[in-house]
């Protein structure tokens, strides 16, 4: 038994991507966060999974049609640790959690963690993590045998130094952690150039470069109000 829980935000303009504007417009970074997730949501897929939850912060109905027959749950209110902690609260059994900023993420990627955490949890091992480092100094990915969101509430988020403390919280609490490959998280444009290149077949790639493309799309200056979210939030 194998929970995969993708942790995402609907792609409102204006609330996801930001920091690829003012080189892209909102409603641009709008478009390439939902490629992005769409990407994802692909992979989880592919991967041999008995639960599959999508931990959406939004209106579940604008969720791309890839999460059909995922489990759509609102996200808990707080900061991203507490988040976290809270969809691990809710599952049981081996779980795995990925974000939706690494579009070039494939099946393979996943499968490390996946096929460990199910030998893991049939041969009743001493409790176990898998972390994923990002680019940025975060994680994209975090996967437990025996899911406690004591093991991430917190950790202080969107850090230099987030991925490495959240790696000796694991070890503090005595869990045997398996670090998978580093990603690149798309924060910055440059980053999303460099995902791009690494996935040039991907839905972020070719959303991306329409982007890109499109001169007659003037960018937002940075100081563009956000606009309002008024979707239930998880």
């Amino acid at each position: 038994m194998l929970t995969v829980v993708v942790i995402a935000k609907e792609c409102v303009p204006g609330r996801v991507k930001t920091r690829l504007t003012p080189a892209l417009s909102y409603e641009q970074a709008a478009s390439v966060a939902f490629a992005s997730l769409t990407d994802t949501l692909e992979a989880v897929n592919h991967i041999a999974a008995t639960r599959r939850i999508l931990a959406f912060d939004g209106n579940p109905d604008n969720a791309p049609d890839e999460a059909d027959g995922f489990e759509i749950i609102q996200q808990a209110c707080g900061g991203l640790d507490t988040r976290l902690a809270a969809i691990f609260d809710q599952c049981t059994g081996p779980t795995l959690l990925v974000g939706m900023d690494t579009p070039q993420l494939t099946a393979a990627d996943l499968n490390a963690a996946a096929r460990g955490m199910q030998l893991a949890a049939q041969h009743g091992d001493a409790a176990s993590a898998w972390l994923g480092f990002a680019n940025d100094g975060g994680f994209w990915a975090l996967g437990m045998t025996h899911p406690d969101g004591d093991h991430i509430r917190g950790v202080a988020m969107s850090q230099h130094n987030t991925g490495r403390v959240q790696l000796e919280r694991l070890l503090d609490a005595g869990l045997e952690v398996s670090l998978l490959s580093e990603l690149i998280d798309v924060d910055t444009f440059a980053d999303a150039v460099d995902v791009a290149a690494l996935a040039p077949h991907s839905r972020f790639a070719r959303a991306f470069a329409a982007a890109v493309r499109a001169p007659e799309l003037v960018p937002a200056p940075a100081t563009r109000p956000v606009v309002a979210h008024t979707a239930a939030r998880p």
